[in-house]
C-alpha cells in the first residue's frame, strides 16, 4: 500500500477516535449536568421552598426544614448505588446511564409540578419528599455510571483529562442554574415567583433530560466491558465482590469523595446562603459570586484533568488539601468583612481549590477498582460520601452557627475536610496510566485485587 494512502487511513482512523471520544465526553456529561442543573436550583431557591412548603414556620426553622429534605435525598443514594452500580457492572455501562437519566426526569418533573402547602397542606412538603427520593434514586447512580463510562472510554494517558468532563458538566449545570435563578428573580416579582415562578427551572429540565436520554442511546459500550463479556469474566454479584474482595479501594474512594463531595457542598451550594443569611450580601450579590465560582471552576477544571495527566493524580490532590486546611480560615475571615470585593476574593480562592479536586478525583477513584465491580464501588462510595458527609453539611453549618453563634463553622469545616483529603491521599497508589483491566478481570477471579499496572 502507497504511503499516502496509509497515511490517509491513520487521519481517518485519528478522526474517527476523536469523534468517538466527543461523543462519549457528552453522553457522560450531559447527565451530570441535567442532574446538577435540578439540585443547584433547589439549594438555590431554599428560601423560596421554605416558604412554600413551611410557611407555618420562622425563617430559620423553615430554612433547616429544606435542608432536612435535601439531606433526605442523600440518604437514599446508597440504595441507588447498589441498585443501579449491579446493573452497570452485570448488564454494562450504557443500560445505567439511559435508566439513571429517565429516573432523574420523573422525580425532577413530579418536584416541578406539586401543590404548595397553601393548597393542599401537610401533603405539600410530604410529596417534595417523595419527589427528593426519587431523584435521589437517580443520583446514587450517576456519578458511579458516568465516571465508568468515560474512565473506559478515555486513552490511558488522557483519563484524567477525559474524567474531568463529568464535573465539569456538574459545574456547568451549578452556573445554569444560577443563571435561571437570577433570570427568575429578575423578569419575575418575589410574588410572582413565590406563585408560580419557581416551577419553571425545575420544569426546564425535563426536555434537557430527554435530550441527553437520545444521545446516551446512541452511543457504544466501553471497550473494558466489552472485554470482559469476550473474555466471560462479567460479575455474577459486583455488589457482594466490592466488599469481599475490594474492601480497601472502597473505603480510599469513600474517603476522596468525601473530600470531593463536602467542599463541593459549602463552595457551591451552602455559600450562596451563607452569603445572604451570614455576610448580609443581597440575594443579587450572593448570586453573583455563586457565578463567579462556577466560572472559576469551570476554567479550571479541565486543567487540572490534564495536570494529573502529566504529574500524576496525588500530587494535585495533595496540593488541593494543603490549599484548603490553611486557606478556609483565613478566605472565609476575609469574606466576613461583608464588602462585594472581599467576597469576590474569597469565592474565587475557594472555587479554584474545588477544582483542583473536581478535575482529577473520578479519574482517581476510578483507576483504583477493577472493571468487574467498577461500578458497583464507584456508585456505594460515592453514595456513602454525600450521604454521610456531605448531604448534612448544609444543615450541620446552619444548626452549629445558630447554637454557637461563630460564624467561621464553615470554614472549620472544610479545615476538618482537607485533613481527610490529605490522610486518604497517603493511602493510595499513583495510578496515572494505569490499565483498567486488573488481574481479576483477565482470570474472573474473586480473589482481593489490589494490583494496579501501569501502562508503558
Amino acid at each position: 500500500m502507497p504511503q499516502e494512502n496509509r497515511d490517509r487511513e491513520s487521519r481517518v482512523d485519528d478522526e474517527s477516535t476523536q469523534a468517538g471520544l466527543r461523543k462519549s465526553l457528552v453522553a457522560g456529561s450531559v447527565g451530570v449536568f441535567v442532574h446538577w442543573f435540578d439540585w443547584a436550583v433547589y439549594a438555590y431557591l431554599a428560601t423560596t421552598m421554605a416558604k412554600i412548603f413551611f410557611p407555618e414556620q420562622d425563617g430559620s426553622a423553615g430554612l433547616l426544614s429544606v435542608f432536612a429534605v435535601f439531606a433526605i435525598a442523600f440518604f437514599v443514594r446508597p440504595v441507588g448505588s447498589v441498585l443501579f452500580g449491579y446493573i452497570g457492572d452485570r448488564y454494562g455501562r450504557k443500560k445505567t446511564l439511559s435508566i439513571v437519566i429517565i429516573t432523574m426526569a420523573a422525580g425532577t418533573l413530579m418536584l416541578g409540578l406539586l401543590p404548595s402547602y397553601d393548597s393542599v397542606g401537610i401533603l405539600a412538603p410530604i410529596l417534595l419528599v417523595v419527589a427528593r427520593i426519587i431523584q435521589g434514586l437517580a443520583a446514587g447512580g450517576e456519578f458511579g455510571s458516568a465516571a465508568a463510562f468515560l474512565a473506559e472510554h478515555s486513552p490511558a494517558k488522557r483519563r484524567g483529562f477525559g474524567c474531568s468532563w463529568i464535573e465539569f458538566g456538574s459545574v456547568l449545570g451549578f452556573l445554569a442554574a444560577s443563571f435561571a435563578v437570577w433570570l427568575l428573580h429578575a423578569v419575575l416579582t418575589d410574588a410572582q415567583v413565590l406563585e408560580w415562578g419557581w416551577r419553571i427551572p425545575f420544569l426546564l429540565t425535563v426536555p434537557m433530560a430527554f435530550v441527553g436520554l437520545y444521545i446516551r442511546l446512541r452511543i457504544e459500550d466501553t471497550p473494558e466491558y466489552r472485554a470482559l463479556e469476550k473474555l466471560q469474566t462479567v460479575a455474577e454479584q459486583p455488589v457482594r465482590e466490592v466488599f469481599r474482595s475490594n474492601g480497601k479501594q472502597f473505603a480510599q474512594t469513600v474517603g476522596i469523595e468525601t473530600f470531593m463531595n463536602a467542599t463541593f457542598y459549602i463552595v457551591l451550594v451552602y455559600l450562596l446562603t451563607y452569603q445572604e443569611e451570614i455576610v448580609g450580601l443581597t440575594s443579587t450579590q450572593a448570586a453573583l459570586l455563586s457565578s463567579v465560582a462556577s466560572l472559576v471552576a469551570i476554567g479550571i477544571i479541565p486543567l487540572s484533568g490534564m495536570a494529573s495527566d502529566r504529574v500524576g493524580r496525588k500530587p494535585i490532590l495533595r496540593a488541593a488539601g494543603v490549599l484548603l486546611t490553611l486557606g478556609a480560615v483565613p478566605l472565609f475571615m476575609l469574606m466576613r468583612t461583608g464588602t462585594l470585593s472581599a467576597g469576590f476574593i474569597a469565592t474565587f480562592g475557594l472555587a479554584a481549590i474545588l477544582a483542583l479536586i473536581l478535575g482529577t478525583h473520578a479519574s482517581t477513584v476510578a483507576e483504583l477498582f477493577p472493571t468487574r465491580t467498577r461500578q458497583s464501588g464507584l456508585s456505594m462510595a460515592y453514595s456513602v460520601a454525600g450521604a454521610f458527609f456531605a448531604g448534612t453539611l448544609p444543615y450541620i453549618n446552619t444548626y452549629l452557627i445558630d447554637v454557637t453563634g461563630n460564624d467561621l463553622v464553615p470554614a472549620f469545616s472544610l479545615v476538618v475536610i482537607g485533613l481527610i483529603g490529605l490522610v486518604t491521599v497517603a493511602t493510595i497508589p499513583e495510578t496515572k496510566g494505569s490499565d483498567l483491566l486488573h488481574a481479576s478481570d483477565r482470570a474472573g477471579s474473586s480473589s482481593p485485587d489490589n494490583e494496579v499496572v501501569a501502562r508503558p
